[in-house]
């Protein structure tokens, strides 16, 4: 059992109010809380300035900026942020809070500790991603019905091996499904054909706030 202390400090890259981009819950205004810190090096990473960038903040601090927006969705990210484990205390606090909580993860961290009323939105790296051999597979057996798994698909080699992935784990029979085209190495229009083709029951994933914002914009 964890046991952290109240108002723990963590770093934080950015925290801003935008449109969720991605997941079953795009569309919707979100507070994005993004942590420092990754320990993945994926190729086509659009979030470089997270590694090592950002502030120290306590847990109250965060709680009262993401208040201070009005928005009830709320998406803890990075970086990883599991790297930081007062994030799992933040997360408790802003849904007792009366917060929506989204967790987004790459993998390669432990979610069991994660409060089960957090919607775990967890990446599964593909071997064209450079970061497979990093993935936690244990993470399989506590991903909830509710919760999605997403992958970044770079090629037709790609989304071949995600295939095998899904039907080897059984992963349409566990939670959601997300597949996504890796902006700027492969088509929208290729990866929806392929999966038509092959009546693959899965979720387009586009990074919608790049379609509006621009693909360089941060704080969106």
């Amino acid at each position: 059992m964890l046991v952290m202390t109240t108002g723990a400090v963590m770093k934080v890259c950015e925290i801003f109010a935008s449109i969720q981009g991605e997941s079953t819950y795009a569309g919707l205004p979100c507070v994005f809380v993004r942590m420092t810190g990754c320990n993945l090096r994926c190729v086509y990473c659009d979030t470089t300035y997270a590694y090592e960038e950002g502030m120290e903040m306590s847990e109250n601090e965060i709680i009262e900026r993401v208040k201070s927006y009005g928005i009830k969705l709320v998406e803890i990210t990075g970086g990883e942020p599991l790297l930081q484990r007062e994030v799992l205390l933040l997360m408790r606090k802003l849904l007792d809070n009366g917060f929506t909580v989204l967790l987004e993860t790459n993998g390669s961290e432990s979610i069991k500790d994660v409060d089960k009323r957090v919607t775990v939105i967890m990446d599964i790296k593909t071997p064209r991603s450079g970061m497979f051999e990093k993935m936690d597979l244990m993470n399989l057996k506590y991903i909830k019905s509710d919760d999605e798994i997403k992958f970044v698909v770079m090629d037709r080699e790609d989304y071949e091996w995600v295939k095998s992935f899904i039907k080897d784990y059984s992963l349409l029979n566990k939670c959601r499904i997300l597949m996504s085209p890796a902006y700027g190495a492969l088509l929208p229009y290729d990866l929806s054909k392929w999966i038509v083709e092959d009546r693959l029951p899965v979720r387009l994933n586009l990074q919608l706030h790049k379609y509006i914002y621009g693909a360089d914009e941060r704080g969106v």
